[in-house]
């Protein structure tokens, strides 16, 4: 800090955490405000300064009786949209990526059903751990028909758009479909997977997507923070908008 400035001290310690965060410093945890008195050597009324500043741009957040965190970015996705996870996520700059935790063939009456299809047909089922910068964003799980989508089996999924391999290795990607929006608390799975704690709501996403010959094509469940993504909706004075009343359940 330096002393001689006619810059305020606060002012002096906000520049450079501004400096530190954008060089990707404290993605683990923020300093407290006794670590940056002791640090900088400035009060703590000084130190309370600087980090209200970056709270009130929304850079950080505090809660009460844990601390000071840095803000992950928050992902805005417009409803009424076929869309891609990974496009959302890559167009603000940031890198999807993907864990596979499972790839298989299998039977299930349930979602065979929501497919039109038999009850013992055979389904690709993928379910995925999708991350935004080294940060856990969605566990994500898709069925699609076994005879149409086994291709995807062979895919590395790492850091790729679902819906892109299946334009390319089945020949078919999603022209219209239903989503239906929930929200929820974490069971014990996604509470580990996310990250999130048990308290913390999350957003549970069913999709039933089709060809544009109207073939079913897909069912897909997505658990995703609900403190990272936001859904919008977009309305005007001469369009229309419906709002459908049902059960949380679309079966």
């Amino acid at each position: 800090m330096d002393r001689s400035s006619p810059l305020p001290l606060w002012a002096q310690l906000l520049e450079d955490l501004r400096a530190r965060l954008d060089a990707g410093e404290f993605a683990e945890a923020f300093p407290t405000d006794l670590d940056l008195t002791s640090s900088y050597g400035v009060s703590r009324h000084t130190a309370r300064e600087a980090v209200r500043r970056l709270q009130a741009e929304g850079v950080v957040r505090r809660e009460r009786g844990r601390g000071t965190f840095v803000r992950s970015p928050t992902f805005e996705q417009p409803t009424g949209a076929i869309y891609s996870l990974f496009r959302s996520v890559e167009a603000l700059g940031l890198e999807q990526r993907s864990t596979v935790l499972d790839a298989s063939v299998v039977v299930d009456a349930d979602v065979a059903t929501r497919l039109d299809l038999p009850a013992g047909a055979e389904l690709v089922r993928l379910e995925r751990l999708r991350s935004a910068d080294g940060q856990p964003l969605a566990h994500d799980t898709v069925w699609l028909p076994a005879d149409l989508a086994r291709p995807l089996l062979d895919v590395d999924l790492t850091h790729t758009a679902l819906y892109d391999e299946l334009q390319s290795r089945c020949g078919v990607r999603p022209a219209a479909g239903t989503e239906w929006i929930a929200t929820e608390l974490p069971g014990p799975d996604d509470r580990r997977l996310l990250g999130v704690a048990a308290k913390q709501p999350v957003f549970r996403i069913r999709r039933r997507s089709s060809t544009a010959d109207g073939e079913a094509l897909e069912w897909r469940e997505t658990v995703i923070r609900g403190d990272r993504y936001t859904f919008v909706a977009q309305w005007s004075p001469t369009g229309t908008y419906e709002t459908v009343l049902q059960a949380a359940d679309p079966s």
